[in-house]
C-alpha cells in the first residue's frame, strides 16, 4: 500500500488530486473549477487568533448538506457515558479487551472505559471493513492508537495507513471510514472535547527534542467517486444517530487549510533523559497536549514510555511512587512496561491490549518485584527496549462505565502487586 503525505505539523497545506481544482487567489469563486463546490471546513472560531485558528477549503463533488434526516443508531451498544456510580478512587487495571468472534466494524466494536467533562476514553475490536458507511464524530477530535492490527483510515482529506506503532488524529467533526489491512484489529481512542491536540512547548529543553513537528504526515488529496449507498453515522451530543447518502462522503478532490487529520510514528519520538541522577518527571515523554485554561494543566496529555537509555548514577531508574494531581489512564502496544510485571501463568499484569486507570491523588508506582530488581541493579548504562506504553492524562477525575467494572475485564486483585514491601529497618 502506498500512500502520498505533506510533512509538518498543523502547517497550511494545499493539494489537489485533479490538476487545476485548487482555485487560485480566492477561497470560494463564483464557479470553482469542473463544477465543484467550494466548503469551509472549521474547527475553531471564525474569530480564533491567528495562531489558533484552524480551518480548510474543499472542494468537492457536492456538498454536504444533502442529506436526509437523522434518525437515532442501535449499534455500538459499549458506547456509553460514565457515570459517578461506577467511579470510585480504586486503583483499576483490565485485561485486554477481547477480539470479535462475529463480523463486527469499528464503528460497532467502540467500547467506552471512561471519561470526564475534557475526554473520552474508548478501545475498539474489530473485524470487519467499514463496507459503505462513514464515521462523523461531532463531539470531539479523535487519537486513534492502534495496538494490533494496522487502519487504513479514509478522510476527507484523503488516506493513511496507521499500524501499531503510528497514532492517528481525526479532527472534530470530519468524516471517516476505516478498513482493517490485517483482519482483525484493536487499539484505544481520547475522544478530545478540549482545545485540539498540539505539541507542547519545549521551554528550558530548547529548541529541539520530543517530537518534532516535521515528522507529522497529512495525506494529500484523495477523492472517491461512487453513486451508492452510502451511511453516515454521527455522534452527536454523546447519542449515535444515522442516515442514508446517495453517494461517498469522500468525494474532496481538493483541499487548502490547516485543519486537517494527521499521523505520526512514535518511533521518531526524541526521548530526553537524565545523564546525572534522579528519574525526571513523565510529563518529558508527553508527544500532544490540549492545554486548559490553566496555564502548565492539560485538559489531556498524551505521553508515551518509548524504548530508551537509562544511564542515571545512584538512583531509582523505573518511575517513582507518586500521587499525582492529574487522573492517568495506561495503555501498552507491545512489550513489557518497566513499572510492572507482566502476566504470570498467563493470568493478570499489564498486557498488551489491557489498561490501567489511576485517579488523581491516589498512590501507585512500580510493583513489589519490579521495585526489588531496580533497587537491586547494577546500574550501567541500561536500554529499556521492545516495549511501547502510553499514557492519556487529564487533570479531571476520568470516571468509569458499567462495563469498565462489570464487563468481565477489571482485574480483581490489582492492588495485590503492591503487597509485601518489607518495612524500613530505622537504626
Amino acid at each position: 500500500m502506498t500512500m502520498s503525505y505533506q510533512t509538518g505539523f498543523l502547517n497550511h497545506f494545499a493539494t489537489e488530486a485533479v490538476a487545476g481544482a485548487l482555485p487560485e487567489g480566492r477561497n470560494s469563486p463564483q464557479r470553482p473549477a469542473f463544477g465543484l463546490y467550494a466548503e469551509q471546513f472549521s474547527s475553531s472560531a471564525f474569530t480564533a487568533p491567528r495562531a489558533e485558528n484552524r480551518r480548510t477549503w474543499l472542494y468537492r463533488m457536492r456538498p454536504t448538506t444533502q442529506h436526509g434526516r437523522f434518525l437515532p443508531y442501535g449499534g455500538a451498544p459499549l458506547l456509553t457515558a460514565p457515570a459517578a456510580a461506577h467511579t470510585s478512587p480504586n486503583r483499576l487495571r483490565w485485561d485486554a479487551l477481547p477480539l470479535p468472534d462475529a463480523s463486527v466494524d469499528f464503528v460497532d466494536g467502540l467500547v467506552t472505559y471512561g471519561g470526564n467533562e475534557g475526554i473520552a476514553i474508548h478501545l475498539y475490536a474489530a473485524s470487519a471493513n467499514m463496507d459503505n458507511r462513514a464515521f462523523q464524530n461531532s463531539d470531539g477530535e479523535m487519537l486513534i492508537v492502534p495496538q494490533q492490527g494496522a487502519l487504513l483510515v479514509t478522510t476527507e482529506c484523503g488516506r493513511m495507513d496507521v499500524p501499531p506503532g503510528f497514532i492517528c488524529v481525526i479532527p472534530k467533526g470530519m468524516r471517516c471510514r476505516v478498513e482493517l489491512t490485517d483482519g482483525l484489529a484493536r487499539g484505544y481512542i481520547c475522544e478530545n472535547y478540549g482545545a485540539p491536540f498540539r505539541l507542547p512547548d519545549l521551554g528550558p529543553i530548547g529548541a529541539n527534542g520530543l517530537a518534532n513537528p516535521r515528522d507529522f504526515e497529512t495525506p494529500v488529496a484523495w477523492f472517491e467517486d461512487r453513486d451508492e449507498p452510502c451511511e453516515i453515522v454521527q455522534k452527536f451530543n454523546g447519542s449515535l444517530w444515522t442516515t442514508t447518502i446517495d453517494h461517498s462522503p469522500f468525494d474532496v478532490v481538493a483541499w487548502h487549510g490547516n485543519s486537517a487529520p494527521y499521523r505520526y510514528d512514535l518511533a521518531r519520538f526524541n526521548t530526553i533523559g537524565t545523564v546525572s541522577f534522579d528519574h525526571p518527571d513523565p510529563s518529558i515523554f508527553t508527544v500532544l497536549t490540549s492545554p486548559s485554561d490553566t496555564p502548565g494543566t492539560a485538559n489531556c496529555d498524551f505521553v508515551i514510555f518509548p524504548p530508551r537509555w537509562m544511564v542515571g548514577e545512584d538512583t531509582f531508574r523505573p518511575p517513582w511512587f507518586h500521587r499525582n494531581v492529574m487522573s492517568e489512564f495506561m495503555g501498552l502496544i507491545h512489550g513489557e512496561y518497566d513499572a510492572k510485571e507482566g502476566a504470570k501463568d498467563g493470568k493478570g499484569g499489564f498486557v498488551p491490549g489491557g489498561a490501567s486507570l489511576h485517579n488523581q491523588h491516589n498512590g501507585h508506582g512500580p510493583d513489589v518485584d519490579s521495585t526489588a530488581k531496580a533497587m537491586a541493579a547494577e546500574l550501567k548504562p541500561h536500554k529499556i527496549d521492545n516495549t511501547l506504553a502510553f499514557m492519556f492524562e487529564s487533570r479531571a477525575i476520568i470516571q468509569t462505565t458499567e462495563f469498565a467494572i462489570n464487563g468481565g475485564l477489571l482485574q480483581s486483585d490489582y492492588d495485590a502487586c503492591w503487597s509485601g514491601f518489607p518495612k524500613a529497618r530505622l537504626p
